[in-house]
């Protein structure tokens, strides 16, 4: 390095305390320190500890977890989930379209944010409380086209089924849960092009009134399929791919594992969380039974992503 007063070179001069190479001016006796390496232009971030920090992520570790293994702060992790989450969603917004899907799968999961709703207060955020994840997945490709997150009510459909919409090339069979804001909000954006079913489960018990109830599942004593619009074929009236989804999510996302402290304290971070597990599902992670991942599958990728292209 050259000193920018004198233009002479500098000698080293040790280690700056992030590791850097400190160099100093034996004319003037000015010290400097190397540019510091940008993650992607953003953040002064390692860029081995930062791709390393968000496949832990990724792969289900908590943010603490990460921070002890990386050594990288726990804020800077967090940091680094929300850089890496917006490009997901722009990455998303850009590929996901014209897409040829013919059978589309609809479903909720539930998480939280801060605390849970019984908790919630007047005075908190209306971003504090009940959180739900809208997702769609094409049943024969297993990619996931878009998702919503926001409150399980009428606008959060309409935006998810909107945005549906605008993604698909062509008119297709969409099953969902028996969630009735469904209803309105296919009509309204489809209209007559769609062949629209939902599949109702009822759930019985097993006889449990303690608290070993609560986290006993019910059985299923009843499947009813409803026709809603068009034609569906009642052969592909399902929605068991997404609902396999949901537990990929519950195992992926550490933030929607149950009953545990590693909850989202704010629903940026949920949201970013969200976009990296569904870009990295899409473009990176090769699908068991399809053997390439969805988007090869889909034509929409020709090889199986790295991490950093995907934050490229």
């Amino acid at each position: 390095m050259n000193c920018k007063e004198c233009s002479i070179e500098c000698r080293k001069f040790g280690k700056h305390r992030n590791g850097l190479q400190r160099f100093h001016c034996l004319q003037c006796g000015r010290t400097y320190t190397e540019e510091h390496a940008r993650l992607f232009g953003a953040m002064i971030v390692p860029e081995d500890k930062a791709l390393l920090a968000i496949q832990l992520l990724i792969e289900g570790t908590s943010i603490r977890s990460a921070e002890r293994i990386t050594g990288l702060h726990r804020d800077t992790i967090i940091r680094l989930l929300v850089l890496a989450g917006e490009r997901c969603i722009r990455l998303m917004d850009a590929r996901m379209r014209n897409l040829q899907c013919e059978r589309v799968q609809s479903d909720e999961i539930w998480t939280f944010v801060g605390k849970k709703q019984r908790w919630v207060r007047d005075e908190d955020s209306n971003e504090i409380g009940d959180a739900w994840v809208f997702v769609a997945i094409d049943a024969d490709t297993k990619l996931i086209p878009t998702y919503a997150v926001g409150k399980r009510n009428l606008a959060t459909t309409h935006a998810f089924i909107g945005d549906l919409k605008q993604r698909l090339a062509k008119r297709v069979q969409l099953t969902t849960d028996g969630f009735r804001f469904y209803v309105t909000a296919v009509e309204e954006h489809f209209g007559a092009e769609i062949d629209f079913g939902q599949i109702v489960k009822l759930y019985g018990d097993y006889g449990q009134h303690d608290a070993a109830g609560r986290y006993s599942p019910g059985p299923i004593v009843e499947v009813i399929s409803k026709v809603r619009q068009g034609d569906p074929d009642p052969r592909h009236m399902s929605t068991s791919f997404v609902e396999r989804q949901n537990l990929t999510m519950r195992m992926s996302i550490r933030r929607m594992t149950r009953l545990t402290n590693a909850f989202s304290k704010k629903l940026d971070n949920l949201k970013a969380a969200c976009a990296l597990h569904f870009a990295y599902y899409n473009f990176c992670r090769i699908h068991q039974t399809l053997r390439v991942t969805p988007a090869m599958e889909a034509g929409i990728a020709d090889h199986a992503w790295k991490i950093r292209e995907l934050l490229q």
